[in-house]
Order: structure tokens, then sequence, then C-alpha cells
């Protein structure tokens, strides 16, 4: 299982937009060279992340650039603003367990609840991480 790349694609394009905000007019063409997809793909992300509010989107000219401070933003704001999962449902469950079976009979009852406690780890461990770490990272790194 993999959450999905639009969470890291997410994570690369903010880190663009921080970067290199000085120095660049920041359009899906520019973000689509730093990480290598289509710019198809970073505008439907971009649109996303504008409608969390992460982003402002000037059309034309204006470029994109980080709405809010960046302490501010977190890991889990990013997930859920890209829509890599619904709440409570990072895990997929198959469909139609048999219900002649013992254990296909029983198997929500007995995993649901281990399955949301690994999201909820994993969703409180996005939330400890914010841009302003991940800046702080790149200085380190530039």
């Amino acid at each position: 299982m993999q959450i999905s790349s639009r969470f890291t694609i997410a994570i690369h394009m903010l880190s663009c937009m921080e970067v290199f905000k000085e120095d660049y007019k920041i359009t899906s063409d520019f973000l689509a060279s730093s990480i290598n997809v289509n710019p198809v793909i970073i505008r439907k992300l971009l649109s996303q992340l504008k409608d969390a509010g992460l982003i402002e989107v000037k059309r034309g000219p204006g470029g994109a650039q980080i709405a809010k401070p960046l302490d501010e933003i977190t890991f889990l704001d990013v997930y859920r603003a890209v829509d890599c999962v619904e709440e409570n449902t990072l895990f997929h469950f198959h469909e139609n367990p048999n219900q002649n079976c013992p254990v296909g009979k029983n198997i929500h009852a007995v995993l649901d609840d281990k399955l949301l406690r690994v999201q909820n780890a994993m969703e409180r461990e996005l939330a400890s991480i914010t841009l302003a770490d991940m800046k702080a990272d790149f200085e380190k790194k530039l």
C-alpha cells in the first residue's frame, strides 16, 4: 500500500514556492520542470491547495505563492488538501468478506479499530511537521 504521490508532489511544489519565491515566477510549467511531471497534474494540485487556503494563485503574470506563514501549514494540512484519502479510510477494506466464514464474519469487528489507531498515529505525526521545518532543512542543504 502506498499513499498517492499527490502528497509528495504537493510538498515539492510548496517547497519550490518558498525557495524560489524571490527569483522566479512560480507557474505550473516551472513547478512541473522541477518535479518532472506533466503541468496538468500540477494545475490540479494547485487548485486543490488553493481551495484549502494554503496558496494563492494569480492568473497571468502573478504565479502561485504560499498564503499562510510556513509554521501554520502542516504536512497533515497538505495531505488533506490533495485528497490522499478520505477521513478514516487510509486502509481500504475488501468489500465482501465471506459471512459464512468465522474470520470473514468478524474481521471488521476485530480489525477496524486497530486500523483507525494506525491512521490516527500517522496523522498525528503529519500534524507535527510544518513547512517551516522543511524550509529549515532546505537552508541546511542549499
